[in-house]
């Protein structure tokens, strides 16, 4: 199994250098398409993201390994040029549907909503996914083992097409040829995707092709200036709150739903159903560029250099978790996602000036470097475990010099 989750701990460097060269294209060319809090916030949900490759791996290896083994209609399909393309395809076909529900029905929003909550357009959004968005995601894929095409290229094929949708969150490409925007996805059609605009909702759930839009009815061409987000965000920087702020929306409907078919019925029925007895819902009033209020709650002083430094730790530590040829055991890596997901959940309390974050941080910082080396110090030479020690003993001072005091 170590060797299917390769493409993730292979594309997640580039994707990062991706972001960087956009950060420094847009301070190059002073475009404000970046802004430093939402950022954090993108990463940190990456960095949360990340940890689940290891239960999909698990589900991919164990299911749809059994599907191949048992019903597979063809026998030995190599990945040639043309069946990489055949499956490549067949990703991008059954992803359009699972896209164009995660639009549509409530609990599959939920999974896809984190994505959207984003109020801007840069390589960083499409680090923005939900924990649970490839877990349902791989729900759906498994009528390519039928077909005969081996789990642990499905898998790796998923991760290429995610990072083909990457490439599409940006607004430093223009349109491009006509051929090219007729055929395939580009960071136009996306763009269009992404906005609240009612003429964009529910539009370009292609990936891949844009020619599925084009063909279903769904396609939205680019022609006024794109609003970014969703209509009842989380407006918030935890990546918990971003991950199920829906999910905690639906369940309160739940609750107060007085018929008990009717709770069950919302997780699965169109996005504004109201199970009987509860009120409707109000009218949405669309956002333009004269109403629109983007979340900038105040962060602690001196908070960016801090964000920083902790951010490169938090994709080292990813990395440790993730990458198949790790020293960690399985064990470890559980240990390692648990300090993953404290650390970017301290992240986003730093930058909404959560009194709680002095005391939780400190703990970290604690118990994380006392589990950095003993996990890594027999791997480690002596002058790292003293930077690490020094890294740990700033840090701590700085979180009592600055993240005290209301801002």
């Amino acid at each position: 199994m170590g060797n299917i989750g390769n493409i993730y701990a292979t594309l997640t460097p580039i994707a990062i250098v991706f972001v960087v060269l956009e950060i420094i294209l847009c301070w190059y060319y002073k475009k404000d398409l970046i802004s430093f809090e939402e950022l954090i916030a993108n990463f940190g949900t990456a960095l949360g993201n990340q940890t689940v490759n290891v239960l999909v791996a698990a589900g991919v290896f164990v299911v749809y390994g059994y599907l191949w083994s048992h019903f597979r209609l063809i026998d030995n399909i190599e990945m040639t040029w043309y069946n990489f393309l055949l499956l490549l395809l067949g990703v991008d076909f059954i992803f359009y549907w699972v896209h164009r529900w995660g639009h549509h029905i409530n609990i599959m929003w939920a999974a896809h909503s984190p994505h959207h909550s984003a109020e801007e357009m840069n390589f960083a959004v499409a680090l923005r996914a939900s924990v649970t968005q490839r877990l349902f995601s791989f729900f759906f894929f498994w009528p390519l083992t039928l077909i005969g095409f081996k789990p642990v290229d499905i898998y790796a094929m998923t991760g290429i097409h995610l990072f083909i949708a990457f490439l599409h969150h940006t607004e430093l490409i223009p349109k491009l040829w006509r051929w090219v925007e007729f055929t395939f996805t580009t960071p136009s059609h996306h763009r269009v995707h992404h906005g609240v605009n009612f003429k964009y909702l529910d539009k370009n759930f292609g990936e891949f092709l844009i020619i599925w839009d084009r063909m279903f009815g769904t396609f939205e061409e680019e022609n006024e200036k794109v609003i970014y987000g969703m209509y009842h965000p989380p407006h918030s920087w935890n990546p918990v709150s971003i991950n199920f702020h829906y999910y905690r929306t639906l369940w309160r409907d739940a609750v107060a739903a007085p018929y008990v078919i009717d709770k069950f019925k919302l997780w699965f029925m169109p996005l504004g159903w109201r199970p009987r007895g509860l009120a409707p819902l109000e009218p949405i009033v669309e956002v333009t560029p004269a109403n629109q209020q983007k979340y900038r709650p105040t962060a602690f002083g001196h908070a960016r250099p801090y964000l920083i430094l902790h951010l490169i730790l938090g994709v080292i530590l990813m990395m440790y978790v993730i990458k198949p040829d790790s020293d960690w055991a399985t064990w470890q890596r559980w240990i390692g996602a648990l300090l993953l997901w404290h650390t970017i959940i301290d992240w986003g309390g730093i930058m909404e000036s959560k009194k709680w974050v002095l005391i939780s941080e400190n703990i970290r910082l604690i118990y994380g470097t006392i589990i950095a080396v003993y996990f890594c110090g027999l791997g480690l030479m002596s002058q790292w475990l003293y930077i690490l020690g020094i890294v740990a003993l700033i840090s701590i001072i700085w979180c009592w010099r600055y993240f005290r005091q209301q801002p």
